[in-house]
């Protein structure tokens, strides 16, 4: 049974602890973080976020647990379309935090932002990672190369999608 969490959009006083979250072993090896996060460096990023960047938490009686960072892009023929990352702390994985994140970053993106294709890159050895996206209608698209350089060695990506037509009433 998966636990209820709070979303909310991330604040100031939270960078210190989404920090730790992707300073974990598997979270900075399943993103294009680095080992050794410095506080100067997320502090500049979400505590100068673009317009165009929503930072989700989610919280679990107080703690932050997880967050998602949602680019819409900007060029004018791309408006409808975003990319997500997203992390989750290590002793709640599986405990359905990625599952609430993500239908946050759904609801929002398709509710209220009007955005209709979402995309997302996803290391071809994350199965859990993949099983999360795809049970959300996420579809594989394609297999980039060599994306980046992992633990002394060249690792591919899956490139997937999730694209929902909107229509007027």
């Amino acid at each position: 049974m998966e636990q209820q969490f709070t979303v909310r959009h991330s604040e100031k006083v939270d960078i210190s602890a989404i920090r730790q979250i992707y300073q974990q072993t598997p979270n900075y090896t399943n993103t294009l973080q680095l080992p050794y996060p410095s506080l100067d460096s997320w502090e500049s990023f979400l505590g100068n976020k673009p317009d165009n960047f929503y930072s989700l938490v989610a919280q679990q009686n107080g703690a932050i647990v997880g967050q998602l960072g949602m680019e819409v892009f900007k060029a004018p023929r791309r408006k409808h379309e975003a990319n997500i990352g997203m992390a989750v702390s290590q002793q709640w994985q599986g405990k359905g935090v990625g599952s609430t994140l993500v239908k946050a970053a759904l609801d929002l993106a398709h509710n209220w932002l009007a955005i209709s294709r979402i995309e997302l890159e996803v290391y071809t050895d994350n199965d859990a990672a993949i099983s999360l996206y795809q049970k959300f209608g996420f579809t594989i698209e394609g297999t980039a190369k060599n994306y980046a350089f992992r633990d002394g060695k060249y690792v591919d990506v899956f490139l997937m999608a999730r694209v929902t037509p909107l229509t007027a009433d």
